[in-house]
């Protein structure tokens, strides 16, 4: 597949209650923005179209977006992660992508070869439904064919996502463990 028809999507419009603000703001200790490691992992994978969910500082989250990535204003994002996940789905199905790559902000260790292991396993298209894991347990990416991107916005709701979709749908678990432990940060250090 060209990388034209695969997109990555950013999962980064929370306010980030729990972790004292919105976590796309947020800078590693020595002052990288996890927004732009974000979409330089989704670059590095070789997604040409990088979508970002917008909405928590809006204003402020467009300032830092990089130049190689679409802002995806969220209208309830309030709501929870589910909210992100369908307006950018939607938002993809604007564009010429077979399938997306999903990232949350809030990883800022995750390495492109951990992108890169879930592509090799499961070849991008509109079929494609996988996920990284991490000893067993489900993690980031998300790798989501067009064809589930509909259902997937029917069916997510709060802070679920896509979790239990690919569940039910079986999509494939590629075990990632040996890359990177899989952590998201939900709390300040």
């Amino acid at each position: 597949m060209s990388s034209d028809q695969l997109c990555g999507i950013v999962l980064a419009a929370g306010a980030g209650t729990r972790f004292g603000g919105p976590k796309a703001l947020a800078r590693t200790t020595d002052g990288r923005s996890w927004l732009r490691l974000a979409v330089a992992a989704l670059d590095s994978a070789g997604c040409r179209q990088i979508l970002v969910a917008v909405g928590a500082s809006a204003d402020a989250v467009e300032q830092i977006l990089p130049p190689r990535a679409s802002a995806v204003w969220v209208r309830g994002w309030r709501t929870g992660l589910a909210a992100s996940l369908r307006d950018t789905l939607e938002a993809a199905a604007q564009t010429a992508a077979r399938a997306a790559l999903v990232i949350p902000v809030d990883t800022p260790a995750m390495p492109t070869t951990v992108c890169r292991r879930v592509l090799d396993v499961v070849p991008p298209g509109p079929h494609a439904l996988a996920r990284a894991v991490y000893a067993g347990t489900p993690g980031h990416p998300v790798l989501i064919g067009r064809e589930h991107w509909e259902p997937i916005r029917r069916e997510a709701s709060g802070d679920r996502g896509a979790s239990g979709y690919l569940r039910s749908h079986g999509s494939a678990r590629v075990e990632c463990a040996d890359l990177w432990d899989g952590a998201d940060i939900d709390e300040s250090p």
